[in-house]
């Protein structure tokens, strides 16, 4: 089984990194992007093949390391 977890800042939480790529951006001439917001992206591959003990298991490793909760959301998508 194959999982997708992105993380990504919480809204409240300033982007000084997607601030920059914004400004990077306008400098090279790319128009109509009103803000950026960057993130994280981890593809994962699992043993298991039960899907609510998958999501466990990515929620607890998100918990544990893949995303600091206190500035930061995390979202689990299964993929084939």
């Amino acid at each position: 089984m194959k999982a997708r977890v992105l993380v990504t800042l919480k809204t409240a939480v300033l982007d000084p990194q997607g601030k920059a790529i914004e400004g990077a951006l306008r400098s090279l001439g790319v128009h109509g992007i009103g803000s950026v917001r960057q993130g994280k992206v981890f593809d994962i591959e699992l043993d298991q093949t039960d899907q609510t003990k998958a999501e466990a298991t990515l929620k607890d490793a998100c918990e544990k390391l893949l995303a600091n909760t206190v500035i930061e959301s995390y979202r689990i998508e299964f993929v084939s």
